[in-house]
C-alpha cells in the first residue's frame, strides 16, 4: 500500500519525486540504523569489533525489529503503509518500538556498553515516549521523520564535529518532503523538528555528560 495520500490528491511530478526520495532516504529507520553505528565508530576508539557490537544492538532493536512488524502491520492492511501516515494507526508501531528499543537498551546496561550508546537508546526511548503521547493525548501527528532526523543531528555534531550542523539542510529536506506529500502540517514537522533537538539532542548530550 502506498505511504502518500492518493495521486488526485498529491500530483505526480518533480517535486513529489523530490519528496518521495527525501521521506524514504531519510526515513526514520535508515537514521536509527546508521546513527548507533556512527556513533559506535567514534566513541570505541574505532574498534571494528565493538563498533558492529554495540552499534547494532542499538540499530536491530531501534530500527530492524520495529520496522519488521510495520512493514508486516502494511502488508495486511492493518495501517496504510510503512510510514503509518494514519494517526489512529500508530500504537502498534510505536509499541513495537519501544518494546524492542528497551529490551536493547537492557543489554546495554547489562553488557556494560559505551556510556554514549546507553545515553543515545535512553534518548530514543525519551523521543518515542513522548512522541506517543503528543500522537495520542494531545491527538496530534508529530512528525517522526521530523524528531528522528533533528536529534540524530545534534548527536552527531556532539561525537564528530560541529560542521555536522549541515545536516540540518537534510532535516530541512526531510520535513519539507513530508509536508509536500500531505502526510503531515507544517506545524507537525516543525514541532517534531523542535523535539528532536531538545528532547533527542537535549537527552543525549545531558546523560553523556553524567555517565561520563
Amino acid at each position: 500500500m502506498s505511504s502518500t495520500l492518493p495521486t488526485e490528491t498529491v500530483p505526480s511530478g518533480p517535486r513529489q519525486s523530490l519528496a518521495r526520495v527525501a521521506t524514504e532516504v531519510l526515513a526514520p529507520w535508515v537514521w536509527v540504523l546508521g546513527l548507533p553505528l556512527l556513533v559506535a565508530w567514534q566513541v570505541t576508539g574505532h574498534h571494528l569489533g565493538e563498533t558492529v557490537l554495540w552499534g547494532l544492538i542499538v540499530g536491530v532493536t531501534g530500527s530492524l525489529i520495529p520496522m519488521a512488524v510495520i512493514v508486516r502491520g502494511a502488508k495486511q492492511g492493518k495501517w496504510d503503509g510503512h510510514h503509518v501516515t494514519n494517526r489512529a494507526g500508530r500504537l502498534v508501531p510505536f509499541a513495537a518500538c519501544i518494546g524492542s528499543l528497551a529490551l536493547g537498551f537492557i543489554v546495554l546496561l547489562v553488557g556494560n556498553a559505551p556510556h554514549e550508546m546507553i545515553a543515545l537508546a535512553a534518548a530514543e526511548l525519551v523521543c518515542l515516549v513522548v512522541a506517543l503521547a503528543i500522537t495520542f493525548a494531545l491527538k496530534f501527528k508529530i512528525s517522526m521523520h521530523a524528531i528522528v532526523a533533528a536529534g540524530a543531528t545534534v548527536m552527531l555534531m556532539k561525537v564528530y564535529n560541529p560542521w555536522l550542523a549541515l545536516l540540518f539542510l537534510a532535516v530541512a529536506w526531510v520535513c519539507w518532503s513530508r509536508v509536500e506529500l500531505k502526510d503531515h502540517t507544517t506545524a507537525q514537522v516543525t514541532t517534531g523538528a523542535v523535539a528532536g533537538i531538545l528532547l533527542g539532542g537535549g537527552v543525549y548530550l545531558a546523560l553523556a555528560a553524567a555517565l561520563a
